[in-house]
């Protein structure tokens, strides 16, 4: 029989063991546990002079009984009732930290200024004493809030900032434009100050978020301390030195953030400008200081330091979207001042070209692999869309509009080749762009088919046509839709050209019946003969569409050709049988007659072959 006190011994030296284990478990699963267990130390075994026994067998682990501990907040962080205390703890700290923050400073805000109106009105606190009162509270909040920085209550620190930040910005302005106590260059240049300091600041503390309030409160500054002058030089320097540091800043920080603030700060102030002030005799400083504004954020891009989109796979979407937008901007600006002057504005939009093929260069050997390819591709995409517009010695609009549809095809090119999945909804984009313009406004032809209205037409067609044909090759199951779609509004677009050819052909042989006692007998005969035409074309395109369909086994593509020629029924049976003189009506009805009979007899022909060719051939 074996010792009593040898089991008791061993007994003890498991549960030690086991205790050990569901601490350490405790610990990596993050249950806060009242104090590390003492290991138990097994006493050394007693001498006796009875028969050594066996030790006894280790109990297996199933076998120990194990007290279930009280449920936890993280014994459920695994579960679907975890997920949702963890979410709603989240939110709750989220309204916390950030919504109830976020109020509380404009409830500060808010009351300070009540208080401040309650003083004025009552004479309590004169204007220089209301400009000192935020100059010293303002600049009293941004050294009080790197207490609490210090402190790790980083966020609550950044919100005081911007209280006196605001602060600042608020009294200088109103120092300079309410109370008329300093001039205002004086304030213009105290703002500047104050921006370098925060700019500074947030390059000291690596904040985005102070070099973001520094760039708010720059941008300000000209709206602030504005005298209703024109003052482009001044102006339009200060904004070259903010976009130049952000330039500096983007070349040490990933901060994009700031680039996209710059961009649209920059773009706000100088059509702002341009709408209130511009003249023709200002045109040569202007054009400078545009094309300064656009070398520079050519430059950011390619000096920055953020290679990698942080929210789609590939290269980052702000190198991407600034070039696009940079050159259309900059491109825009030269077109409100030389709309005029077409030639002028040919030579500047191949030097364009010329510049975004030198950048594209530059981009490839600046970064990786992959994302140097991108860029470069994008710039070279841009370059052919300006040289697309600087073909004609006059731009007219159905320049633009080749040019939306020619940069699709060659973003949808680029976009394929290196598999990005956001140049494809930008693709999309300029050619719906392009097909929109197309439709919505329309040209006329001063002559058939070789006109500008039918060559913009075939462009469009040629891009539908390439995105049918290579992507019925290699597009998945879920893009084939889309790739049907195009096919439809190929044909439609096609269908649309040809009918506006032939109105317009005999719209302009109507009008040379036109004399001295009005509209000839000529008149009706040609207006006639152009309803005719229309019939006779949309019969033949559905006829070829048919054709088509059974030449490439496509039934998709054959129930176009019947719809097509549906409608054609429909309208020689009610319209063409009566209006169109008897020969029309003859030519008519023989031809859609004749096209039904082929239609059929070729149906017939496939359903007189065995099934399994019949079923192989109408498939697709």
């Amino acid at each position: 029989m074996a010792n009593p006190q040898d089991e008791l011994e061993g007994l003890k030296t498991q549960v030690a063991a086991l205790t050990a284990r569901i601490y350490i478990l405790e610990q990596r699963l993050g249950i806060t546990a009242p104090a590390a267990p003492r290991p138990v130390v097994p006493p050394q075994p007693v001498t006796t002079t009875t028969t050594p026994t066996a030790p006894p067998k280790p109990v297996p682990p199933a076998s120990v009984p194990t007290s279930t501990p009280p449920p936890s907040f993280a014994t459920f962080s695994g579960s679907t009732l975890g997920k949702e205390i963890d979410s709603g703890a989240s939110l709750e700290r989220k309204i916390g930290q950030v919504w109830l923050n976020r109020i509380g400073i404009a409830a500060v805000l808010i009351g300070v200024a009540f208080f401040l109106e309650w003083a004025f009105q009552n004479g309590l606190i004169g204007p220089a004493g209301r400009v000192a009162i935020g100059l010293v509270a303002g600049i009293g909040l941004v050294v009080w809030s790197e207490r609490f920085r210090r402190k790790n209550y980083v966020p609550f620190s950044y919100s005081l900032k911007a209280v006196g930040i605001g602060a600042l910005y608020l009294s200088l302005w109103a120092a300079s434009q309410s109370y008329d106590l300093i001039p205002a260059s004086v304030a213009f240049l105290a703002m500047i100050v104050v921006t370098g300091s925060v700019i500074a600041m947030a390059l000291a503390q690596n904040a985005e978020l102070l070099a973001a309030f520094g760039l708010i409160g720059g941008f300000s500054t000209p709206v602030l301390v504005s005298t209703g002058q024109n003052h482009e030089a001044v102006l339009f320097c200060y904004v070259a030195i903010l976009d130049f540091a952000v330039l500096v800043i983007a070349m040490q920080k990933p901060w994009r953030r700031l680039l996209w603030g710059s961009f649209i700060g920059t773009q706000i102030l100088f059509w702002g400008w341009f709408a209130d002030y511009y003249s023709r005799d200002q045109r040569v400083i202007t054009v400078i200081f545009a094309a300064l504004f656009a070398a520079i954020f050519a430059a950011i891009p390619l000096a920055s330091r953020f290679e990698r989109s942080t929210r789609f796979s590939g290269v980052s979407i702000t190198l991407v979207v600034v070039p696009l937008l940079n050159a259309a901007g900059f491109f825009l600006a030269l077109f409100a001042m030389y709309q005029n002057e077409k030639a002028t504005l040919t030579w500047y939009a191949l030097a364009l070209a010329a510049a975004y093929l030198a950048l594209s260069n530059a981009f490839q050997r600046r970064l990786a692999a992959a994302e140097g390819k991108v860029i470069n591709l994008i710039h070279i995409a841009v370059a052919i869309a300006f040289i697309t517009i600087a073909i004609p010695l006059k731009l007219s609009h159905h320049w633009i509009t080749m040019g939306w549809l020619v940069e699709s095809a060659v973003l949808l090119w680029i976009a394929v080749r290196t598999r990005t999945d956001f140049l494809r909804y930008m693709a999309v984009a300029a050619l719906v762009l392009g097909i929109f313009r197309l439709i919505a406004f329309p040209m006329y032809a001063d002559r058939l088919v070789f006109n500008a209205r039918f060559a913009t037409y075939l462009i469009a067609i040629a891009v539908l046509g390439g995105i049918v044909y290579f992507g019925g090759r290699s597009a998945s199951e879920g893009e084939k839709v889309f790739i049907r779609i195009a096919g439809v509004v190929l044909n439609l677009l096609a269908l649309t050209a040809l009918t506006l050819e032939a109105s317009d052909y005999f719209s302009r042989q109507q009008a040379q019946t036109y004399d001295v006692a009005g509209y000839s007998s000529d008149y009706e005969k040609f207006l006639r003969m152009r309803e005719f035409s229309y019939s006779a074309i949309w019969l033949v395109y559905g006829a070829a569409l048919m054709a088509f369909g059974f030449w490439k086994k496509s039934e998709f593509v054959r129930w176009q050709g019947l719809a097509l020629i549906a409608m054609t029924i429909l309208k020689v049976g009610i319209y063409d049988s009566r209006n169109l003189d008897t020969g029309y009506r003859i030519l008519i009805f023989i031809a859609l007659g004749a096209v039904l009979l082929a239609i059929s007899f070729v149906y017939f022909r496939i359903s007189s072959r065995s099934p399994a060719k019949s079923s192989s051939e109408t498939s697709g």
